[in-house]
């Protein structure tokens, strides 16, 4: 850490469980690359995180907020008093191998057509296989499945150095990333509608309508727990993933194109609904439906979004849709079998 003008803002987003932050703040400070500050944004925790900080690491920048404002509302809240010319976003459930801000910094400082950038994620508690939450980079079809390099949906791939070359990719994981704090502001932060989950693919999608382009670089390393905060397979994790997914698609396509790809999304969405229903997974079920009826019933939302969206867009879908994968990564996994990121890519090829 620095006492001057950092070049970098971590920005933590928290709510309870003091002893992940506290591994994670450890972590940080064993980083080689100093000229950073840590701001933990606090979501109204209740089990004492502030004056835990407050007394372990006065160094630390504390904003306390009044509410659980999500993921993306405790990162908006800390960028308002970040002081560095990047911003990099980092869950509170991870540790960092100590050189790996280093490749980041590199990265961004030597390309400046890239917006937002993300290591190479594995899993905590296994360390030889790709965390669920960005692998080696994210990736996602025209239908805003999202998958990444490492993993497709519970598919978690070793990491045998398959995926250690930085290249571009769709989207930035919020378990990690590093921004441009200018662009981010730029791009209007994250939707706070999202609260928690694809915020950080939608502000990639913003990005790239912008003309900037998102990366991974394998050199930097970081070790994410996965699902602390909201544990997998839960009704709110399935409601917020459907949901947000087809807010993006409503908000960021073109009006035809949303109309046309919406049309096959929802019947995908359907085909989900059934096959949660035969295996009588009553959280996947409520959350679909639930996702499905607050669509429905928030078009001022949607249209609002759509408004923003256009205010900032350069490109066209047509550019935006060639960093996407062409074809389905639902149908690619569950009915030929493709388990791996170069398998899909194969058959998209």
């Amino acid at each position: 850490m620095t006492d001057s003008t950092p070049i970098v803002s971590i920005i933590i987003p928290h709510w309870n469980g003091i002893d992940v932050l506290s591994e994670c703040i450890d972590s940080l400070k064993g980083s080689t690359f100093d000229s950073f500050e840590i701001i933990v944004s606090d979501n109204a925790s209740s089990d004492g995180s502030q004056a835990w900080i407050v007394e372990n690491h006065p160094d630390v920048i504390l904003l306390e907020n009044d509410n659980n404002y999500g993921y993306a509302g405790g990162c908006n809240r800390g960028v308002n008093v970040a002081k560095g010319e990047f911003i990099l976003f980092l869950n509170n459930d991870t540790i960092q191998n100590p050189n790996w801000l280093d490749p980041l910094i590199d990265r961004m400082k030597g390309d400046e057509s890239i917006a937002a950038i993300q290591p190479k994620i594995l899993n905590y508690y296994n360390r030889k296989i790709f965390d669920y939450a960005g692998g080696s980079g994210g990736h996602m079809d025209l239908f805003c499945f999202p998958f990444a390099r490492g993993r497709v949906f519970l598919n978690q791939e070793e990491d045998l150095g398959q995926y250690d070359n930085a290249k571009r990719c769709f989207w930035a994981s919020g378990t990690a990333m590093i921004v441009r704090k200018d662009l981010f502001k730029a791009a209007g932060k994250f939707d706070e509608t999202f609260f928690a989950h694809m915020e950080e693919i939608d502000l990639c999608w913003r990005f790239q309508a912008m003309g900037y382009e998102v990366w991974a670089e394998p050199r930097s390393v970081v070790y994410h727990k996965n699902a602390v905060s909201l544990p997998m397979h839960t009704h709110r994790k399935y409601y917020l993933n459907h949901r947000n997914s087809l807010l993006m698609l409503f908000g960021n396509y073109s009006i035809p194109v949303a109309f046309y790809v919406g049309f096959i999304r929802l019947i995908l969405e359907f085909t989900a609904l059934g096959y949660a229903i035969v295996k009588m997974d009553w959280n996947h079920v409520t959350g679909i439906l639930r996702s499905l009826g607050w669509i429905l019933i928030h078009p001022i939302t949607i249209l609002r979004k759509r408004s923003r969206f256009n205010q900032i867009r350069k490109m066209r879908d047509r550019d935006i849709m060639g960093a996407m994968t062409k074809t389905s990564v639902v149908l690619a996994h569950y009915l030929s079998g493709k388990k791996t990121y170069l398998d899909i890519e194969s058959k998209a090829s």
